[in-house]
C-alpha cells in the first residue's frame, strides 16, 4: 500500500494562483480492512481541504463523498484482478473520487430496481455526484466521480 498526498499549486508570472488542486492517492491490493483503509484517506483528504483551501461542503456531502469512496473501491476490490488505485484530487469548488482498476468491463448502470438484490453500487454512485464518467485506460479502467461544493 502507497500513499501520497500533494498540493500542486500553479502560479502566474506575478505570484498569482491561477489554479491549485489538492491531491491524495493510495494503492491497494485487496488485503482485509482496504475499504476502512480508503475511507479514512478519504477522510483524512477532506479534512485537509476544508482546513487549507477552505472547502465548504456540509455533512450530507461530506457523507455522499464517503459513500461513493466506499461504492467504487468495493467494486474494484470485488471485480478486479490486482491492485487498484484510489486517487482524490480537490479545490474550493469541487472534489473528483477517481479508482483505477485492472478490469477493462466498465461498469453496468441499472435503472433502480429495489427487489434486484445487489448490483445497487454505481446506482448509488450516480444519484450522489454531480458527473459520473468511466473508461477504459491501457490498464484497465477508471472511474470518476465529481462533486460540486456549496460556495
Amino acid at each position: 500500500m502507497n500513499e501520497e498526498a500533494t498540493s500542486r499549486p500553479a502560479d502566474g508570472p506575478c505570484g498569482e494562483r491561477l489554479s491549485e488542486v489538492l491531491h491524495s492517492a493510495e494503492v491497494f491490493d485487496g488485503e482485509p480492512g482496504c475499504i476502512a483503509r480508503a475511507r479514512d484517506l478519504a477522510d483524512r483528504f477532506l479534512v485537509r481541504l476544508a482546513a487549507e483551501w477552505l472547502a465548504v461542503f456540509g455533512e450530507r456531502t461530506r457523507g455522499d463523498l464517503m459513500l461513493a469512496v466506499s461504492e467504487l473501491v468495493t467494486n474494484a476490490d470485488r471485480y478486479s484482478q490486482g491492485p487498484y488505485l484510489l486517487e482524490l484530487e480537490g479545490t474550493a469548488e469541487r472534489v473528483s473520487v477517481t479508482v483505477y482498476d485492472s478490469s477493462t468491463a466498465l461498469p453496468l448502470l441499472c435503472a433502480p430496481d429495489p427487489t434486484r438484490p445487489g448490483g445497487h453500487g454505481m446506482e448509488i454512485v450516480v444519484a450522489l455526484c454531480d458527473r459520473l464518467t468511466a473508461e477504459r485506460v491501457p490498464v484497465g479502467k477508471r472511474i470518476r466521480a465529481e462533486f460540486e461544493l456549496s460556495s
